[in-house]
């Protein structure tokens, strides 16, 4: 586990080293690197709601090093909702780009959230976990109901 969340952590910083603009040399590109953030982003959150909702053992250390992981990757899939990443293979709703600041505040309340669990799940105490996993589920889902297609 701590192997894969260094490759994880140091293959984000390197994507992070380049300015958003250079990233990516195709719109499909875009919805790749996003696609695979959110995903990623995914997995570690789940492990902890998982865990929160008593599906999964609960493992102080392993919560904490996923959340850890989701909150690090909260921040990067932002850069992947450029101009002309409105098409193809994507789920993403058109009000993304006609509602810019709405989808900004959305972004910026997931990371505060993730950021919350994080520091939650560093505690090692369930009873915070369970808060903290219900308020970024809700930040998540506020965000899916405007801004993502069924």
């Amino acid at each position: 586990m701590k192997k894969l969340t260094a490759c994880l952590l140091a293959g984000a910083a390197l994507v992070m080293a380049v300015p958003a603009s250079a990233q990516f040399a195709k719109a499909e590109d875009a919805i790749k690197y996003r696609k695979s953030a959110l995903f990623v982003m995914q997995q570690n959150f789940g492990r902890v709601a998982g865990m929160a909702g008593g599906k999964i053992p609960f493992d102080a250390k392993v919560a904490a090093e996923s959340a850890a992981v989701a909150e690090f990757m909260a921040k990067l899939p932002w850069a992947g909702f450029g101009p002309g990443t409105d098409k193809g293979e994507t789920k993403a709703k058109p009000e993304i780009w006609t509602d810019k600041a709405k989808f900004d505040d959305h972004a910026k309340k997931l990371q505060g959230e993730m950021s919350k669990l994080a520091t939650a799940a560093k505690s090692g105490n369930l009873d915070n976990i369970k808060v903290a996993v219900n308020a970024t589920g809700g930040a998540c889902k506020a965000c899916h109901d405007d801004f993502r297609a069924k």
